[in-house]
């Protein structure tokens, strides 16, 4: 992580379990990280545990990937204030649980594919215009999830719905933008982070309706992989990281 110190690093959904550990673990390596999501007061609160040295290296934005001048706005502070980013995680994502697709009304069809890939794919074009501009070899990472590869085996009266077909799409998106980025002349990388069931939000709600859950990843399992993936040397390309509790049944 040497090389990345001083340098970037933008998290989307940074707010979300996973999103907070990341953007801790980035400011412990001595990236300058910008935070983004739309609870910015989690974000805050984050920024009070740290240190001061830390403190005036974690900034935050209010951001709601969906909304594309949003998005501009907020990559074009970055360059304002920076000069540019070296690193994006995009970690905005939703998992509307509950509905069957067979039932599911068109609202939240439509934001859950604007936030799981609209909102992705238009915070890495901002991101991708940064690096290439400044001739820099960045690195974009994507959280994605085993249903981004297959549909588990659904219990009874729940539904993944929309969900998994977001991921799949996720999938694609990485393949694509790997074959892309060279084509355009650069060197930047994309790694996919695909993660089975992890302790995170969704997963307390379950807990506290008396479900039983099987293994699972913790916040900081996610955050270590994509520490290793940013952490490789320039000629290593990691497309993908698979990580399973062990023990998971699906």
């Amino acid at each position: 992580m040497e090389r990345w110190k001083g340098r970037v690093a933008v998290v989307t959904g940074a707010s979300s379990t996973i999103g907070s550990v990341i953007v801790k673990d980035l400011i412990n390596a001595g990236l300058i990280v910008v935070a983004v999501a739309r609870r910015v007061d989690r974000i805050k609160s984050l920024r009070q545990t740290l240190i001061r040295e830390k403190q005036q290296r974690l900034h935050y934005l209010t951001l709601d990937v969906t909304k594309e001048q949003d998005v501009n706005f907020s990559f074009n502070w970055m360059i304002k204030m920076f000069g540019g980013v070296d690193i994006l995680i995009n970690g905005a994502g939703i998992f509307p649980t509950g509905p069957y697709l067979s039932n599911m009304k068109g609202e939240p069809i439509r934001r859950t594919i604007d936030i799981n890939i609209v909102g992705v794919i238009t915070c890495i074009r901002k991101a991708f215009e940064s690096m290439k501009s400044r001739n820099v070899d960045g690195h974009i990472i994507l959280m994605n999830s085993v249903c981004g590869h297959y549909v588990p085996i659904m219990p009874k009266n729940h539904s993944y719905n929309i969900y998994p077909p977001t991921k799949h799409a996720i999938t694609a998106i990485a393949e694509i933008y790997r074959q892309e980025f060279p084509l355009m002349g650069t060197k930047i990388k994309i790694t996919s982070i695909t993660p089975g069931l992890t302790d995170a939000e969704i997963i307390k709600d379950k807990k506290e309706k008396g479900e039983k859950i099987q293994p699972l990843l913790q916040a900081q399992d996610i955050s270590n992989s994509i520490l290793y993936a940013l952490s490789t040397p320039p000629k290593v390309h990691i497309n993908e990281i698979v990580l399973r509790p062990l023990g998971e049944k699906f």
